[in-house]
């Protein structure tokens, strides 16, 4: 019983976390467009029907029944058709029907407002820092909840402290895990290495990380190495013969694969030692570098969504295993955090640590998603804007007459099709999560 509240308890601190994001998020548009003067009638968490809200001036503020988001509506977000132009009907087509509805919709918003305070009307530069306002308060949270997993938790890292001894020796492409009878015995074991063990020196070189011990025992394949560690507070002298083994080639925590997409493996010398780890809580100057490497990822995902997305169904539909660095949706980020909250075999501050992560990569997944130069996402309106104040510096370049606000309204169909696109992606990440889920058990 203890396990499922632990794991319920997970999964609501991520929607509370979720939640609070997105609010912050929308704040951060909030906050500049009233700055600048421009009418906001709502501010929004979820969508659908209307929960809870109250009115504060001129703008309501609420809770939605679909926790799926949030939005702020501002005032003239499209421009009204040029002079002259003519309104669409549904006899002219669905597609200039969408656009004449939003230019519409844009227009309803523009009673008793007055001039100036309508969104289209603002420099460029102010959109631009308006629509930008939302992914950057993201960037912050995510900032910040860095700054409280490195600097306060701290970073689990490998100590000079030996954490496991090896009984035997198996190649790294064995498919057995366990020793059985025959297999040669580990030489850490062979010397008289045990856990708790702490590395004092490797053939007379002082020891200062787990790496440099590991970069002499791979070198020192098939001769003696005499180490001396610190047992009990006493130092001793073992010596050891590493044995020549294959081992899996890494290179930033992924095995390397060769052009058939085989594992790549090498001779190096073998002890059979592992580290015992150590939380080690990291400087200031770690925090950006962090959230930049998570940025990176994310980037790297979405530029590969397409082959992602199809690994998914694959893995959805089909016997393949989901890869645990691919896309996920809200419910297995949920998922994760029930399982992670519910371990008990891991220190309270450990688990909480995990979900400070979660939180922080959340925000940086809205951060990255929200840039995307398409409507209706915030980078699709920076992305109107900074086409808008290009035309409008070339006509003065050229001595040319003021070709006034981009109808972003026009681009209403793409935007349904990216909507409806976003929404099939959700879709099958939610089932996907549901029916072959990412786990960390």
């Amino acid at each position: 019983m203890e396990t499922v509240l632990l794991y319920v308890l997970g999964i609501l601190i991520i929607v509370v976390g979720l939640a609070v994001s997105i609010g912050l998020h929308e704040v951060g548009h909030l906050v500049p467009a009233k700055l600048f003067g421009v009418r906001v009638s709502q501010y929004m968490i979820g969508f659908g029907p209307t929960i809870f809200s109250f009115r504060k001036g001129e703008t309501e503020y609420g809770f939605k029944a679909i926790p799926a988001g949030g939005y702020i509506s501002m005032a003239g977000m499209f421009p009204p058709a040029k002079n002259g132009g003519k309104a669409r009907t549904a006899t002219t087509g669905i597609f200039q029907t969408l656009v004449q509805d939003a230019r519409t919709a844009s227009a309803e918003t523009l009673v008793d407002v007055a001039p100036g305070r309508a969104f289209y009307t603002l420099p460029v530069w102010k959109r631009i820092i308006i629509m930008l306002g939302g992914p950057f308060m993201n960037l912050v949270i995510a900032v910040v909840l860095y700054a409280v997993l490195l600097c306060g938790f701290g970073v689990a890292q490998a100590s000079t402290t030996v954490g496991s001894v090896s009984e035997c020796v198996l190649p790294a492409t064995s498919e057995r895990q366990e020793c059985a009878p025959g297999d040669p015995q580990a030489p850490g074991l062979a010397a008289g290495l045990q856990p708790g063990d702490r590395l004092v020196s490797m053939d007379g070189e002082p020891i200062e990380s787990w790496e440099q011990a590991t970069n002499i025992i791979r070198a020192a394949a098939g001769e003696t190495l005499t180490i001396v560690v610190e047992r009990d507070g006493t130092e001793q002298t073992l010596t050891a013969e590493p044995l020549l083994t294959e081992r899996f080639v890494v290179e930033n925590n992924q095995i390397v694969e060769d052009a058939a997409g085989d594992p790549v493996t090498q001779k190096v010398g073998f002890l059979g030692i592992g580290p015992a780890s150590v939380t080690v809580q990291q400087p200031v100057t770690a925090v950006l570098p962090a959230v930049g490497d998570n940025i990176s990822r994310v980037v790297h995902i979405i530029l590969n969504l397409p082959q992602r997305l199809i690994d998914t169904v694959n893995a959805a539909f089909g016997p393949e295993e989901r890869d645990p660095n691919g896309p996920i949706s809200v419910v297995g980020v949920g998922r994760l955090a029930g399982e992670i909250t519910s371990l008990n075999s891991i220190p309270i501050l450990d688990r909480a640590s995990a979900l400070v992560g979660l939180v922080a990569s959340l925000n940086v997944a809205l951060f990255v998603f929200n840039l995307i130069p398409l409507m209706p996402l915030d980078g699709g309106h920076v992305a109107g804007a900074l086409f808008e104040g290009i035309r409008r510096f070339f006509a003065k370049l050229f001595r040319r007459p003021d070709p006034g606000p981009v109808d972003t309204a026009k681009i209403i169909p793409l935007t349904l099709v990216v909507v409806v696109l976003l929404g099939a992606m959700s879709l099958l990440l939610v089932y996907a999560d549901i029916v072959k889920p990412i786990s960390i058990l």
